[in-house]
Parts: C-alpha cells; sequence; structure tokens
C-alpha cells in the first residue's frame, strides 16, 4: 500500500507532527510504502527517517518571523493564502493521501483533525503576557473568521475527517465541520515503559510548556509552597517567571533525551498536568505507559484518555487540583494504580492505532 501523510513543518517529531511519524514508522516497517510531505524538513528529521526507510519531501519553505514556532507561521501565511491550494501531480492513482497539517490545503482521502489553532490561542489568553494579548485580541476576530473557512476547506476537500479525540472532534463541529470518526494519536510503547521496579517516588514531575498552554505556573507555585518536591522537564526556559525558576522545591531540568523522560516518568509518585488546553495531550499516556499516575483537569483531552481514581485524579478547579497535589504527596495511593496505568495506556499503543488506520485505508481501496 502506498501512503502519503501531508504534515505541519517537519523541523521535529513532537507536537503535531508526532502522530504521522509514528504511524509511518509503523506502517513502513509492516511493508508499506510511506512518505511524508511537508512545507519544510529539517536535516535531523532526514536523518531519522533514513534510518527507518520513511521517504520525506520538501515543498520549500522558509519560515523567517516565528523561528520558535514554524506551525504559527505556516498557519498564519495559510489563512492569508486561503485561496492557494497545492497540487500534487506526482502521486500515483492509488497513493492514499491523509491530511494531518493546519497549514497546507490540499485535496486528501482523509484529514485528520488536532485541533484549530484560534482555540488554543482563546484558552491561553489569560496566561499570555500582555503585549501578545492586546495583540491578539485585536487580530482574533479576522482570525477565526479565516481557520474556520479554511478548515472548511480542508474538510471539503477529503473524502473524510477523523479528529484525534471526542474534545476536538466537538470543536471543529462548531465550525461546521462534520467528523466522521475519532482516533487517539499512537505512542511508542517499546520507549515508554516502566524502567524499573522500585519506583523512588520522591517527587512530582510536571512539564514547562509555551505560553501555559500545557502549564499553570501559578498552579504549580501554590503546589510547591506546601512542600512538594517538583521536577520538571521542558524546552525552553525563557518564559519560565522568577518565582519558578528561584523556588527552593522546583528543580527544572530543560529539554531531556527520551531515556532521561522515562526514567523522570517512571520514579515519579505522579505526574502533574496542568493545561489551558489540549486538544488529547501525550503526557499522560506517556506517564501512564511508565506506570505513573496523572493529577489533571477533567476536561478536554486528557480526561479522555486518565480514568479518574484508577489512572490519576481529575479534578474541576485549579484549587481542588492544589489541595489534591498536596494530599497524594503525603498519604501516597494504592500501587495497584500503577499497573492500572499500563494497562490503560496499551490502547494508544502505535501498533493498535495502526490498524485503525489501516481499516479506514482498506475501504477506500
Amino acid at each position: 500500500m502506498n501512503i502519503t501523510f501531508i504534515t505541519d513543518p517537519l523541523l521535529t517529531t513532537l507536537g503535531s507532527t508526532r502522530p504521522p511519524f509514528l504511524l509511518a514508522t509503523e506502517l513502513q516497517k509492516n511493508g508499506h510504502n510511506v512518505t511524508l510531505l511537508s512545507l519544510s524538513v529539517s536535516e535531523e528529521v532526514r536523518k531519522t527517517a533514513k534510518e527507518k526507510n520513511i521517504q520525506v519531501k520538501s515543498l520549500g519553505s522558509n519560515f523567517n518571523i516565528i523561528h520558535s514556532y514554524p506551525i504559527v507561521e505556516a498557519w498564519a501565511k495559510s489563512l492569508l493564502k486561503s485561496e492557494n491550494m497545492f497540487h500534487l501531480d506526482d502521486l500515483g492513482d492509488n497513493e492514499i493521501v491523509i491530511n494531518t497539517s493546519s497549514c497546507i490545503k490540499v485535496k486528501s482521502h482523509l484529514y485528520y483533525a488536532q485541533g484549530p489553532i484560534t482555540r488554543a490561542l482563546d484558552d491561553m489568553l489569560l496566561e499570555m503576557p500582555a503585549r501578545y494579548k492586546y495583540i491578539y485580541r485585536l487580530i482574533a476576530p479576522v482570525l477565526r473568521y479565516l481557520e474556520k473557512k479554511t478548515v472548511r476547506d480542508y474538510a471539503y476537500l477529503s473524502n473524510s475527517v477523523i479528529a484525534n479525540s471526542k474534545f476536538c472532534s466537538s470543536m471543529y463541529k462548531e465550525l461546521d465541520v462534520e467528523i466522521d470518526g475519532v482516533i487517539p494519536p499512537p505512542l511508542d510503547r517499546t520507549l515508554f515503559k516502566p524502567n524499573t521496579l522500585e519506583p523512588s517516588q520522591d517527587y512530582v514531575l510536571t512539564y514547562f510548556g509555551v505560553y501555559n498552554k500545557e502549564t499553570k505556573f501559578a498552579v504549580i507555585k501554590h503546589v510547591a509552597d506546601t512542600g512538594v518536591a517538583i521536577k520538571a522537564f521542558g524546552y525552553k526556559a525563557s518564559g519560565i517567571p522568577v518565582y519558578i525558576a528561584r523556588h527552593p522545591n522546583i528543580q527544572f531540568l530543560g529539554a531531556v533525551s527520551n531515556e532521561e523522560l522515562v526514567n523522570l516518568y517512571s520514579n515519579a509518585l505522579y505526574v502533574l498536568f496542568t493545561f489551558a488546553h489540549e486538544p488529547f495531550g501525550y503526557i499522560p499516556i506517556e506517564s501512564m505507559a511508565c506506570g505513573t499516575p496523572v493529577l489533571t483537569y477533567n476536561r478536554q483531552g486528557p480526561s479522555e484518555s486518565v480514568i479518574n481514581g484508577s489512572t490519576g485524579w481529575l479534578v474541576n478547579s485549579d484549587k481542588e487540583l492544589m489541595d489534591l497535589a498536596s494530599r497524594i504527596w503525603k498519604d501516597g495511593y494504592p500501587q495497584k494504580m500503577r499497573k492500572n496505568c499500563i494497562k490503560r495506556a496499551s490502547l494508544f499503543d502505535v501498533k493498535k492505532i495502526s490498524e485503525k488506520w489501516l481499516k479506514l485505508f482498506r475501504e477506500l481501496q
């Protein structure tokens, strides 16, 4: 079977490009011919793809404005050039095309909806720096209008639209896009699995994300103030408040390797996942795959993967989360929860998720 995934800028294999890259790896391993096509591809991704025998193609775009967030620049450009459509003339008639991108308008068999960007910006508004908040409020109505028009074009150009979560599905339905099914992103469980039978459980792990999309720093500070020892990982330290960076109970580790991350997940008492917006959320399923329960909010994507009282705890407010974070730190939890986590994470294994996609592909032939 010949399969092409259209992706957001392939400058990394994280974020929105992670599902197509993992699926491509699994499908290629099982005898299918898979190509990843993107606006731009980094040398690092090219090297990784070559090791896995995956073809990658670039449409030759450059990103000059928002170096750290090329997807935002690509998305913005796609809105401003909403009438332009890419024509993939070099694809064969028997090629199955899956568009996973939020910035490439192209005719495809399936469109994988991973979340409207304006909805993420709306949810992040309260946590944005003042200068960005002011600018976004001015241009938000125009962006929402253009994105609604654009995602409806993506859906029109595809035979079927698949969302990555029920919550994500609801967001697209609000944009008048009909969703035909839900398939969650895949997880590499050959990587994410417990690396110890005796976890230390002497710290809580959290993630420092961008503009508080996956991080509420004030909430984390309050938890640390109660005496909870927190370790945090993340890729950018520039946006971390001083009161977090200098807190005696918070240790920021910066970017960590996959092996280090697995070790951090495996030995944590639990993972604290605060977020403003999360269509699905990889951190909860990574943590569960390593046997560690997750404390997070009872909303959006994480509420679909974490099972309250079994693989973690789902709360309805910041206060409830802060109170429970301290209580779990002091009192612990039944160790059976760690086994529950591993079992739950198995549902997201890339082998199982790729079978769901293959079933759709076969129906197209």
